[in-house]
């Protein structure tokens, strides 16, 4: 790790590293945000602190660590949130129950304006379009305030 973009240690979380990737011809593109995991449930969860500058990606960190202290509960109401959202009327419990196993946690977003994200996975298959999926979107008190589908 370079002197330019230094790790952020997190007692609670981790270590987060600035965001890379690769473009086919091999360049390396550097991303505005940094990145750790956290291990849920034997499952890989991405954790992503939005901002470039090491101290400003810090500021989002309390919130996060905040959110993944509470994430059973946090995690089944955004499942909860994308099952009624795309519903066909009420979900029933067993709806509810069937979309909580069928979304699977991939990321958790911090975003620079305080905002959380919660990014999942259709494990499925059979509920989101290939290269889709739902995300969550936390108001401040961690309850749901919308449901989106991203690309």
């Amino acid at each position: 790790m370079s002197d330019e973009h230094p790790p952020i240690d997190d007692s609670v979380l981790g270590v987060f590293v600035r965001a890379t990737g690769e473009t086919g011809d091999g360049s390396v593109l550097t991303y505005d945000w940094y990145t750790g995991s956290a291990d849920i449930g034997g499952e890989t969860v991405e954790l992503m602190l939005e901002g470039a500058d090491p101290d400003d990606a810090q500021k989002r960190l309390p919130r996060l660590r905040a959110v993944m202290a509470d994430l059973e509960r946090v995690q089944r109401a955004a499942s909860d949130a994308v099952v009624a959202a795309f519903s066909q009327g009420d979900p029933s419990p067993h709806d509810l129950e069937q979309g909580a196993a069928d979304l699977l946690l991939e990321a958790v977003v911090a975003g620079a304006d305080g905002s959380i994200v919660l990014h999942f996975t259709d494990a499925c298959g059979e509920h989101f379009p290939e290269g889709y999926w739902p995300a969550a979107h936390l108001a401040d008190d961690d309850t749901v305030a919308t449901v989106t589908v991203e690309s």
